[in-house]
């Protein structure tokens, strides 16, 4: 058996560090790359043709959901492995729905990282025992799923990419540099999104990217300081290959 190269995408340095530790060290794996944003990483798929790619939900420029659409569009037998803190329902079953195999969360141990590399490289589906259960009760319970005439209009792949952009607070022109199009064309891009979900201003956009997990917000560090203090006066903090 040949060398098994791996991707890794994450926007975090020291996560990215620790991966590169624990897998780098198996015997027979090789880190071949590293992607700081989901455009990164599509486009290291491209020219790396990695046989596994470990993706992160929560990444600037294109988020982990439509950077694994846009590589399993151009090559569906791409095996992703995402390890992410996100457990939304709606997310996992975007990435299933995308050609995702793999799923696990950072708060989970090495072992389970390991485990989940070795069996994608076997070819076989793996999935953290938090996200079976989110599949199967999701499954269970048909009638948490909302009527489809209460759905959002769907926005394309490139809408998509527009709204991330917008919320991460860049400019017309900005959209237009980062995707290589034209000013015109960014801002009627924006101007079609807003017409199909009935909005108003860029808030509203905004808000859209947040609600329907687009973009992630994360706590700043002291409030989610104080919300673990305010808990359990504790929190644990592990990195990959370093406990």
């Amino acid at each position: 058996m040949g060398v098994f190269h791996i991707l890794l995408a994450d926007d975090h340095p020291v996560f990215r560090l620790g991966l590169c530790s624990l897998l780098g060290s198996h015997e027979g794996w090789e880190i071949c790359g590293e992607a700081t944003d989901g455009r990164e990483a599509v486009e290291k798929c491209k020219q790396l043709k990695p046989d596994l790619l470990i993706l992160d939900i929560c990444m600037p420029r294109l988020n982990g959901v439509d950077a694994a659409r846009q590589i399993m569009r151009d090559n569906p037998r791409q095996r992703i492995l995402v390890v992410t803190d996100v457990g939304s329902e709606q997310v996992v079953r975007d990435c299933l729905e995308a050609g995702v195999r793999g799923w696990i969360f950072k708060s989970d141990g090495s072992a389970e990282l390991t485990a989940a590399v070795e069996e994608l490289q076997r070819n076989r589906s793996t999935f953290s025992s938090r996200v079976s259960d989110l599949i199967l009760d999701g499954y269970l319970q048909p009638h948490r799923v909302a009527p489809a005439l209460a759905l959002p209009p769907r926005l394309t792949l490139r809408e998509r990419q527009v709204v991330q952009l917008v919320g991460e607070g860049k400019t017309s022109k900005d959209i237009a540099t980062m995707l290589g199009m034209s000013l015109k064309t960014a801002e009627t891009h924006r101007s079609n999104v807003m017409r199909k979900l009935r909005l108003h201003s860029t808030v509203e956009l905004v808000l859209y990217a947040v609600r329907n997990e687009i973009i992630h917000v994360q706590l700043p560090s002291f409030a989610l300081r104080d919300h673990l203090h305010s808990r359990n006066g504790r929190a644990q903090v592990a990195l990959w290959g370093l406990n």
